[in-house]
């Protein structure tokens, strides 16, 4: 899962919010040097990613991917499951909505700008700047995400391929992300349940 999704599966609680949101910049024992609450956000994460990783619906997703860019195939998908996600009018109901909740959790994460990693905080202005939250609901949005992903790959060089394939595969795509989302959510909504009673 990418930015959007983390985001909306941390259920508005602001610290697994921020957790979430910074994991991926987190190596191995840094993440016993947040307080607790964030730490927990940043388990979450970790369970979201291995959920999705493992998840049928993500393999499928990833096979339209897999013969051009390897190993980056699941970068990929995880951007095709924000954009299917910011469009599902079970999650936000109107494009208003959609910005709002972006608009909302930049506002939370900026009140925890003192504990962002050094990569984060480089990245965030970034991410509030363009709206990245809410653009993922556009093509041209998800265009923009996929090259940045090269842009941080080593060993690749262009996304216009991406783009294509994600344009040409569209509604199998969306399939993917129909039958794996009601799934992670309750999946995450169980661990988040968990984390916030202990």
């Amino acid at each position: 899962m990418n930015y959007l999704a983390h985001a909306y599966l941390s259920f508005n609680n602001p610290a697994l919010l921020v957790g979430n949101m910074i994991s991926d910049f987190i190596k191995g024992k840094k993440q016993f040097e947040y307080p607790t609450p964030i730490q927990k956000g940043i388990k979450l994460h970790r369970q979201i990613d291995a959920f999705t990783d493992t998840h049928d619906a993500t393999r499928n997703l990833k096979s339209f991917f897999r013969s051009q860019y390897r190993l980056y195939s699941g970068a990929f998908a995880d951007v095709v499951y924000d954009h299917f996600l910011a469009n599902d009018n079970t999650v936000f109901n109107n494009e208003e909505a959609l910005n709002n909740f972006a608009l909302l959790s930049y506002n939370t994460l900026d009140g925890y700008e003192y504990l962002f990693p050094p990569a984060f905080t480089k990245l965030f202005p970034y991410i509030k700047m363009q709206n990245w939250l809410y653009n993922y609901r556009y093509k041209w949005g998800i265009e923009k995400s996929m090259a940045g992903v090269v842009r941080r790959a080593a060993y690749l060089d262009d996304s216009s391929k991406a783009f294509e394939i994600f344009n040409e595969n569209y509604n199998s795509m969306q399939d993917c992300y129909a039958h794996f989302f009601p799934d992670i959510k309750k999946f995450a909504f169980n661990i988040a349940g968990e984390f916030l009673q202990n």
